[in-house]
């Protein structure tokens, strides 16, 4: 299959979701909708969301009904964007290309948003409409896993110990501890939402969930070796930012070309763990195979 096609159609799917299911800039409180959708709908390419759906095709299902929690996902990780890029954060002028939030809207208004993105996450696990597809059990597991992977076990938990990591002397197992809550555990959550919405065994459920900790490893190695190589106009922000924040890296103690290796270590172990699934998981291994070879 060609991955570039499939990450290509999967991602015009949820965007085209993202559009209608966010309230028009005119809707009051039209700053908001404006702020919201700025950042939203501002590029990216969704990898969480069509992991979800990946996930889930992998185990039969393709229906359209996946995608409100299919989008949750995107909603958490653009709201995580919009507060990391903040003064008190890490105080980034530029996120895919553009001024980032709060850069065009203000401090209060950026805030504001990320707060409204991470609360309409829920709500769309939680609809009724359309929701005769899946049982009260299944969106209930979906929040679960929402939460546990956006949450003080998960991602906020690894953005805590990232600044508190900052210009320290840690370790290469306190550096993994890191990346595994702040990165893997949302990107975990996406793999592990489309096992519930493909009713998965639990076999099936821990092939794929240690399939997303192996590709939640590469991302961050990737992301990493990036950070070191990659130029503004690749990252549609600034390069190099890791380094004068005094963040340890995976480059920082393998070196480049040690880290690529490590990444792609993860990434064969990640295909491997699809043995027991047929072609309809072939998404789920090029997608771990693009997420080393990405430029951006």
């Amino acid at each position: 299959m060609n991955i570039q096609t499939y990450l290509d159609q999967q991602r015009q799917r949820v965007d085209r979701f993202l559009e209608q299911i966010v309230p028009q800039a005119s809707a009051q409180p039209q700053r908001l909708y404006e702020s919201m959708r700025y950042s939203l709908l501002g590029g990216g390419k969704r990898i969480r969301p069509i992991l979800t759906i990946a996930a889930a095709q992998a185990l039969g299902y393709e229906d359209d009904a996946m995608l409100p929690f299919a989008a949750s996902l995107e909603f958490v990780h653009t709201y995580s964007l919009i507060h990391d890029d903040l003064p008190a954060m890490d105080n980034d002028d530029y996120r895919r290309g553009r001024l980032t939030n709060h850069k065009v809207f203000g401090d209060g208004m950026a805030i504001l948003a990320g707060d409204g993105l991470l609360t309409m996450a829920f709500e769309l696990c939680s609809r009724s409409d359309g929701a005769g597809e899946f049982s009260a059990a299944q969106q209930l597991d979906i929040v679960r896993e929402l939460s546990h992977g956006s949450g003080h076990q998960g991602m906020v938990g690894g953005q805590v110990m990232d600044i508190q990591a900052e210009n320290q002397g840690i370790d290469l197992d306190h550096l993994q501890k890191i990346h595994s809550f702040k990165t893997g555990r949302l990107i975990r959550a996406a793999v592990r939402i489309g096992s519930i919405i493909g009713k998965a065994t639990p076999q099936q459920t821990q092939c794929l969930t240690d399939y997303a900790e192996d590709i939640g490893l590469a991302f961050q190695i990737a992301d990493d070796v990036l950070d070191m190589v990659g130029t503004r106009d690749e990252l549609g922000k600034d390069a190099g930012t890791d380094e004068r924040r005094g963040k340890q890296t995976y480059p920082s103690f393998f070196g480049i070309e040690g880290a690529r290796k490590l990444g792609e270590e993860c990434v064969q172990r990640a295909i491997a763990r699809l043995n027991t699934f047929d072609k309809q998981a072939d998404p789920l291994r090029h997608i771990a195979t693009y997420i080393m070879a990405r430029r951006s």
